[in-house]
């Protein structure tokens, strides 16, 4: 127990440093981030160390359970090439530009404009997309409206990290706690649309408190709008997204698994597109896009992060931590650890972790939702809280938008009280009517 212990420590902590100072491996002019190589490097150290046997490790990447990490890599990979797509063919681009031309000189209007939208994309693809599409186009429209971009951008960001967590496919790490207590689609999001609504007014209240003066000067400059290129493309991936969604929202009742259908969407897309183009004589640049914009690394990531989640299972330091938590109200206990955890090892490791505290502690569901909410609103604390966080920060720089780590800690702990507070008081009305 000691050595995986210790091991698995080593790994957080290196990681978190990784993700924190960002150190980089160029091949070839390309640039890789070393977080997932400080992950494989830890899940080598316990095969060698025999923290962890091979044999192990196999049957936990190969076992037919609903928190296999391959089908949960599977689904969210899937819905992220969904979304790509789209952005790719210019849909979220156009919808900004839409949003933030109709606000006029009001900024207080553009705000809450910006919000809705965000919001509204966010439930019905995943925070990562939205954070990597709205983010460089708020740090241009800003420069040319010539107002501040910091209360677009953190709203933007804060919009995102709370309304991700009404789907189960808003976040990779609803999928994976849903999945591995066995809830589905429509289960999640009747007891998550509560709370993730208690959650969005408060962060709402916040930001408009937080940016009153910078909100109340005028705008200068006019909004710029970018027109669809090619509509087909658009309404065949607006299309494949919704039937998807819908289709993932009836899966339990028609016997399919999530992440089988995800992947057929998907590969419908793929089979469709191909035939669109040999048809109009459109080359197949779209679709390359797409697919090189996959978080890749993300992979060897997650497989990693499972790697010592198995140790420590096997270990029985899991157990010990379990324990630990047993005590006190599930919902608080749940929801505010795992908040805590996320930015100290990032919220999909804590969620790989948790999943397993879940189990060994026998807690009952509301704290799997807890621990959902944790994972969402961790976020906001540190930009190692979620990738999301650790993205948004690399296109502030890219914008030319200057925003510390320390600037972060300080807008994100105002606003994470409140919306945490909120969204587990939400939880409890929830799951005393529902569970």
């Amino acid at each position: 127990m000691v050595l995986a212990g210790v091991i698995c420590a080593v790994t957080c902590l290196t990681m978190m440093a990784a993700i924190v100072w960002k150190p980089r491996i160029t091949i070839r002019g390309v640039y890789f981030d070393t977080y997932p190589l400080v992950a494989a490097a830890g899940v080598l150290a316990l095969l060698v160390s025999g923290g962890l046997t091979l044999r192990q490790f196999g049957a936990g990447l190969t076992a037919d359970t609903a928190v296999n990490p391959i089908k949960i890599l599977a689904l969210f990979f899937s819905m992220t090439f969904l979304s790509v797509y789209l952005d790719e063919a210019g849909f979220f681009h156009y919808l900004a530009g839409r949003t933030l031309a109709r606000a006029g000189s009001d900024q207080r209007k553009l705000l809450t404009s910006l919000f809705v939208t965000v919001s509204v994309l966010t439930v019905f693809t995943s925070n990562d997309i939205v954070v990597l599409t709205f983010t460089p186009f708020i740090g241009y429209f800003t420069k040319a409206a010539k107002i501040d971009p910091i209360p677009y951008l953190v709203t933007e960001f804060i919009a995102a990290n709370t309304f991700s967590m009404m789907l189960i496919i808003g976040n990779p790490t609803n999928i994976y706690l849903a999945s591995g207590a066995g809830i589905d689609f429509l289960a999640y999001i009747k007891v998550m649309a509560i709370p993730t609504v208690f959650a969005g007014a408060a962060v709402y209240v916040v930001i408009r408190l937080l940016f009153r003066k910078q909100l109340a000067l005028p705008m200068h400059g006019e909004a710029t709008q970018t027109a669809i290129r090619h509509k087909p493309t658009v309404v065949l991936g607006i299309a494949h997204l919704s039937v998807c969604t819908v289709l993932l929202a009836v899966a339990s009742y028609i016997g399919l698994p999530m992440w089988l259908i995800a992947v057929c969407a998907a590969g419908s897309l793929i089979v469709c597109t191909c035939i669109m183009n040999l048809v109009t004589g459109r080359g197949p640049r779209l679709l390359f896009r797409s697919i090189h914009r996959l978080p890749w690394l993300l992979i060897p990531f997650v497989l990693s992060m499972f790697g010592l989640v198995l140790s420590m299972n096997e270990s029985g330091l899991s157990g010990r931590i379990a324990e630990v938590l047993s005590h006190g109200n599930p919902v608080w206990v749940y929801g505010i650890s795992s908040s805590l955890a996320a930015n100290i090892i990032n919220n999909i490791p804590m969620s790989v972790l948790f999943t397993s505290l879940l189990t060994f502690g026998g807690a009952p569901q509301r704290a799997v939702f807890a621990t959902v909410i944790g994972s969402n609103l961790g976020a906001y604390l540190t930009p190692v809280g979620a990738l999301a966080g650790i993205m948004w920060m690399s296109l502030l720089s890219s914008v030319g938008v200057e925003f510390s780590f320390g600037k972060f800690v300080s807008y994100g702990v105002r606003i994470a009280i409140p919306a945490i507070v909120a969204a587990l008081l939400g939880l409890l009305l929830s799951a005393a009517l529902l569970l």
